[in-house]
């Protein structure tokens, strides 16, 4: 049996409509939040790791329950407000990116089910080419462009790309 159709289950114009409300949702609440920054200053800010976040989880423990052993230099009232807003968009950033993960696998099932639809239909123009069928030469011609001629390409299409 070929590995073509693999997914049948395909977006309702509703689900589409819900999604994409969804997004703009997501667009207009972080409007005011965009904050560009630069590859050096991605690298900059961005080293906090792991051990790192443990560290100021640690530190916000003791700014919870030991107030008075914290420093008098920190703005503990803005520091509760970052670790607050950093614990909220860490879950939300963990649960859209399972969401990306199921839209780019069912993404990739329809991308493999086109191509292999699509290689099918290629043998079948092959195959009406040859027979004089009228137009499939002009059809047979713009698509084989596709396809390399070293025979490295054979290899790539029987993976699906």
């Amino acid at each position: 049996m070929p590995f073509h159709d693999l997914s049948r289950d395909h977006l309702l114009p509703e689900e589409e409509t819900a999604i994409d409300a969804a997004i703009m949702a997501l667009e207009k609440a972080l409007a005011n939040k965009k904050r560009n920054l630069t590859p050096q200053e991605r690298q900059r800010f961005g080293s906090v790791n792991e051990s790192n976040k443990l560290f100021v989880n640690k530190v916000f423990d003791f700014s919870q329950t030991q107030q008075e052993m914290c420093s008098p230099d920190v703005d503990w009232s803005e520091f509760a407000a970052d670790y607050r807003d950093r614990m909220f968009l860490e879950t939300r950033l963990s649960r859209l990116r399972a969401l990306l993960e199921i839209m780019e696998n069912n993404k990739i099932l329809h991308d493999f089910d086109n191509f292999q639809n699509a290689l099918m239909d290629y043998a079948y123009t092959q195959y009406k080419k040859e027979t004089d069928a009228p137009g499939f030469v002009n059809k047979y011609e713009a698509l084989r462009q596709f396809f390399s001629r070293s025979g490295g390409s054979r290899k790539a299409n029987e993976k699906g790309g």
